[in-house]
């Protein structure tokens, strides 16, 4: 249940997070730093029709008990829908993301970046975090921004049992290491962006004077004209009470992808408004948000 939670807070068609877990070990390290990464925005489709089909593993469970499950996700964009103020975002459907069973979450992209705005099913917890962004426009490498810093929020859930819902610190970091060959059942995409976030979730347990840590790193790759192309993410949950922790590994990884061309985007300029969701040029202006990944958020 805990995991679960967690998951709830992030990214994800997911992306993105801390510089100091890879940065400077691989291709990606070769890319130099602070160099703008050209239409950003091509890195993210969203015309309604684009269809992308992925295939996965879950390995979860106690750290002395890991159990392998594999799975199949399918997303798609599948049209708009206008939130309280007539805010207009993309919905984005997914049949089994990370192997928890079908949602849609809500994004909205403009010459900033893109902005996560929830997902049904939802929690109470993604409800106190969105709307947040998950990427920045024109995308740099190894730009790193907060996504989020919210302290003494409601957890959501009564984890130790004594009828108060826990209090937590959520902290989220996003960053973009640079580009790199990436090989999947899809093919090879040799100039993709990979992008890796970091949430951190302090748990204050209510019973007694503890608190409970818990992280969630993804890196995500992403192809231009494609979208995500693979992500791997891991989350780690300290021991609470008498249990011995949990680990949480998931990859996904693209089989096929079928991409719908946006009419009247060509030749288009990272200076203007772009995509589906363009905001109108008063409105460029970044939110103080949250993450995660790529554009994925798993809320279960």
């Amino acid at each position: 249940m805990v995991q679960n939670l967690i998951r709830s807070t992030l990214i994800a068609v997911g992306i993105l997070g801390s510089a100091a877990i890879l940065m400077g070990q691989d291709q990606a390290s070769a890319t130099e730093a602070g160099q703008a990464i050209a239409q950003s925005a091509d890195y993210f489709p969203d015309t309604v029709g684009t269809r992308w089909q992925y295939r996965g593993q879950i390995s979860e469970g106690p750290l002395q008990t890991i159990e392998n499950k594999y799975f199949s996700n399918v997303s798609s964009v599948t049209g708009t829908r206008t939130l309280k103020g007539g805010l207009v975002v993309t919905v984005f459907h997914d049949t089994n993301p990370g192997n928890h069973g079908p949602s849609d979450s809500f994004y909205r992209r403009d010459a900033a970046g893109v902005v996560y705005y929830g997902s049904e099913p939802g929690t109470p917890l993604e409800r106190q975090l969105t709307p947040y962004q998950i990427i920045r426009f024109p995308m740099k490498v190894a730009q790193s921004f907060q996504q989020f810093n919210r302290t003494d929020i409601d957890f959501g859930s009564d984890i130790d049992g004594d009828g108060t819902n826990e209090k937590v610190d959520v902290e989220g970091l996003s960053t973009v290491l640079g580009q790199e060959s990436i090989t999947v059942p899809a093919g090879t995409y040799p100039d993709a962006v990979r992008v890796e976030a970091k949430m951190t979730l302090k748990i204050r347990l209510s019973s007694v004077d503890r608190t409970a840590v818990g992280t969630d790193v993804m890196t995500a790759w992403f192809a231009k004209g494609v979208g995500l192309v693979k992500y791997i993410e891991r989350q780690e949950l300290a021991a609470l009470k008498d249990d011995r922790g949990n680990i949480t590994d998931i990859t996904e990884e693209l089989e096929e992808v079928s991409v719908k061309s946006a009419p009247g985007l060509q030749g288009r300029h990272e200076s203007a408004p772009e995509g589906l969701l363009a905001d109108d040029a008063s409105h460029q202006k970044l939110f103080q948000v949250l993450f995660a990944p790529g554009l994925r958020a798993y809320a279960r």
